[in-house]
Order: C-alpha cells, then sequence, then structure tokens
C-alpha cells in the first residue's frame, strides 16, 4: 500500500515541513506493473504476498477490479502487508522507503510450486521488492520454458547479482542503472556505456530509463537507440517506471520490437507521470497511441 504525502518540497535531512495531503492507494511495483499490463488489454497472472491485514484484503479487491488473476497471491497471517512511504513534492518529483512486509514471504519453493504457469503467459514481468532468491529462481525457470523475461531492477541491489540479470530486457532508471554497473550516469554517452556493462552482466536488451531525456536502448544486436521523450506536464513519477515495464511487457508480449515497444512505453510512462497516484494513473491503450499520435510528426 502506497502512503503519499504530497507537499511543496521534500523536506530536507533535520527539517519538519507542513504537509497538503496524505492518501492511501493501492501500489507495490508489481502490482503497479500488473494494473499497467491489464489497462493496456493484456491478460494479467499476479505472483505474491500480502498480510493478513486491511491492507491487504485492499489489495486483492484492487487487483480483482482490474480484472487481474489474484490465485497465487498468498495472504500471510500475522504479518502486515508491504507499505511504501512516499513524498510528492510539487515538481512531481517523489523519495520512497519501502517496509517489504509480507512481501518478504515469496519463496524459491513458491515459484517451483507455479511452475506450469511459465509455460502458459508470453512475459513475465519481474521487479526486485521481493526476495532476490525468489526472483533469480523465476529468471531460471522462465529460462527453461522460453519465456520471454523484463526485469525492473529496482530497489537496485548493491550485493551479488550472479544469475539475476540473465534476461531478456532490463530496463533500469539512471540511480538503478549507476548502482548495478558502479558507473557514473550523468550524460546519453554514460548511460550508453551503462547499458553495455549491464549487457555484458547477462542481460540481453538493455533500456535505461531517463526521465524527461527519454530512454538509451542497447539492443542484443548492438545497435544503440537514443529515444526522444514525449512531452506533458508532470504530476507525479512515482509509477512513471511501473507504466513504462508494463507497456513494455505488453508490447513484447505481441512480438513487437525492441524499438518500437521502447517507443509505447516511454509515452505511456509519461501519460502516467501527468497523473496523481500510482494504479489509478495507469493510462489505457487509447491514452497511450493519443499521445504517440499528438507528439509524432505527419508525414
Amino acid at each position: 500500500m502506497d502512503l503519499v504525502v504530497r507537499s511543496p518540497r521534500i523536506p530536507r535531512p533535520g527539517e519538519t515541513l507542513i504537509g497538503q495531503s496524505l492518501r492511501e492507494i493501492p501500489g507495490g511495483k508489481g502490482a503497479n506493473q500488473a494494473v499497467g499490463a491489464a489497462r493496456l488489454g493484456a491478460e494479467v497472472t499476479m505472483v505474491g504476498c500480502v498480510g493478513g491485514d486491511g491492507f491487504g484484503q485492499s489489495l486483492l479487491e484492487s487487483l480483482r477490479g482490474e480484472q487481474i488473476c489474484t490465485k497465487h497471491v498468498k495472504r500471510i497471517d500475522g504479518c502486515s502487508s508491504g507499505v511504501a512511504v512516499i513524498s510528492v513534492e510539487d515538481s512531481g518529483q517523489n523519495c520512497i522507503t519501502v517496509v517489504p512486509g509480507a512481501n518478504s514471504n515469496l519463496t524459491v519453493h513458491d515459484l517451483q510450486s507455479l511452475e506450469h504457469l511459465f509455460g502458459e503467459h508470453d512475459v513475465l514481468l519481474l521487479q526486485l521488492e521481493v526476495p532476490i532468491s525468489a526472483v533469480r529462481e523465476a529468471v531460471q525457470l522462465a529460462a527453461r520454458y522460453g519465456l520471454p523475461t523484463i526485469l525492473d531492477p529496482a530497489p537496485a541491489p548493491d550485493g551479488e547479482v550472479q544469475g539475476l540479470l540473465n534476461v531478456d530486457v532490463i530496463c533500469p532508471n539512471e540511480s538503478e542503472a549507476s548502482t548495478l554497473t558502479g558507473l557514473p550516469l550523468d550524460t546519453a554517452e554514460q548511460a550508453v556505456a551503462a547499458a553495455e556493462r549491464l549487457q555484458s552482466m547477462g542481460a540481453k536488451n538493455v533500456v535505461i530509463t531517463r526521465g524527461s531525456a527519454g530512454a538509451v536502448l542497447l539492443t542484443e544486436t548492438g545497435s544503440v537507440h537514443h529515444v526522444k521523450p514525449f512531452a506533458v506536464n508532470v504530476v507525479d513519477t512515482t509509477a512513471a517506471g511501473d507504466a513504462f515495464a508494463a507497456a513494455l511487457g505488453f508490447q513484447r508480449a505481441r512480438n513487437v520490437d525492441m524499438l518500437s515497444a521502447v517507443r509505447f512505453a516511454c509515452a505511456s510512462g509519461a501519460v502516467a507521470a501527468s497523473r496523481d497516484g500510482a494504479q489509478p494513473g495507469m493510462p489505457s491503450l487509447p491514452d497511450v497511441v493519443a499521445v504517440i499520435e499528438e507528439q509524432t510528426p505527419k508525414a
């Protein structure tokens, strides 16, 4: 569950500010991406854990309201649901602290018991708000079944990542890419260097999202593309990355080429950033298509 505080700006260390509002909004990276893909028209199955608390019930009801299959989401009695405390300033920028709660209960055994799912779906979307051991197992199972895998490496691990990055697509933002590679990411050229490093670490295709600067794509054939951003009035960037990952997965499930898929994903992330709240701001397919058509030069 996202606990979202809006204030004119994010407080400095030791500073107290008066906030403008506090909202409880269903969230979590995996759930946000599930909702994002469902809004675009995908049939989505969610795997994960929620607590046996009121938040857990609300989160499940929210997912079901989006026609997402929650059969494989475990409720953990005596455990609180995961919570993200999000500070959003007037510019739309944010900072986030995540308390995983029940998310920490997803196990390797859980994934192994759901092995059949890997042969029944078109794309696997992964993020790192669950134990890395479970994510690594999912990557291995996906490889066994030839299931394309997209990893949003957030929050970025600062420890061992062996076997974790052997995915079809990895899509970090600049901060996450810097943590994973140890390289600075202040320029487009540095983003390309980081993408090359991530590719050498196992990822076939690398997309580094750069906010208002668009994205850098390095394909498995070695082609580099600088994808331009879509212009919007930024309201809340909390789920822009999740909307991006969801749209990328949606397009790859339809066998859309990487460059076109990334451009579509950039548009989806832009629409989400122009709206308030994570899951409430996830765009529909017509929303994304409209932005692309509006901002694509006519031939």
